[in-house]
């Protein structure tokens, strides 16, 4: 399937948001989920089903000032 992660088209056989970001190298532990503008929280993950033409926000946290 063919969805939108930060801003970049990607394919992916991925199932759910979890999925993906295994398949995608992502620490989950770490970073902040979001699709189609909706804040995701880690738990749901899993249970989270990703469909044609998704936009995925994954975001790591940034140090500075």
């Amino acid at each position: 399937m063919r969805i939108d992660l930060n801003g970049t088209p990607v394919e992916t056989d991925a199932g759910s948001l979890a999925a993906l970001i295994e398949e995608r190298g992502f620490d989950a532990a770490s970073v902040a989920t979001a699709m189609d503008g909706q804040f995701v929280p880690r738990p749901a993950r899993a249970a989270t089903a990703l469909r044609d033409g998704a936009k995925i926000e994954v975001l790591s946290p940034m140090q500075g000032g």
